[in-house]
């Protein structure tokens, strides 16, 4: 793990020393990408839990083990990103509370 220093900090934001207001912005995903790839797990964990039981139920998967897993998965997946969404509005909440 790197030290906070001044060059690691130049180095990261290297407008932000010399007060140019064009500086780039760090590597790494914003948060909207993060957010969008998030539900698109999801989405794809609830996708696979459908097929699951479609295929269980038309006899095709005999293993229903292996089908409470992937059920067990997508909700789980589901019930975190409610969570972090709850979060995130309970945030957006207060700080439009806030007085300036």
């Amino acid at each position: 793990m790197d030290k906070i220093s001044i060059q690691n900090i130049s180095k990261t934001y290297p407008g932000l020393l010399t007060g140019n207001k064009q500086a780039q912005r760090p590597e790494g995903k914003s948060f909207s990408e993060i957010v969008k790839s998030s539900i698109a797990d999801v989405n794809k964990l609830q996708k696979e839990s459908d097929n699951a039981v479609r295929n269980l139920v038309a006899g095709e998967e005999t293993d229903i083990h292996k089908t409470m897993i992937t059920m067990e998965k997508a909700g789980i997946s589901f019930q975190l990103m409610m969570a972090v969404r709850n979060k995130v509005i309970t945030a957006y909440e207060t700080i439009m509370r806030m007085q300036i």
